[in-house]
């Protein structure tokens, strides 16, 4: 099996997650960006929330799944 056909067999069973990944993280991105843009906060302050978005994400996903089981 050929790079592609795996990296194509991935993506078709992966597609929901990979799109629900990358919209959490361009809203992320987006508005910790905004926010530094009215606030004029600081570098590190700005990385900071930035990196936050690790956590967050890991606990959203992790919300959602209990939520999701609790149903």
């Amino acid at each position: 099996m050929s790079l592609a056909d795996r990296l194509r067999e991935h993506v078709a069973e992966h597609r929901s997650g990979m799109v629900a990944d990358l919209a959490f993280a361009v809203v992320w991105v987006t508005v910790v960006s905004l926010l530094f843009e009215v606030v004029d906060g600081p570098q590190w302050a700005y990385y900071l929330f930035m990196l936050a978005g690790v956590g967050a994400y890991f606990a959203f996903f992790w919300s959602l799944r209990v939520a999701r089981e609790q149903q």
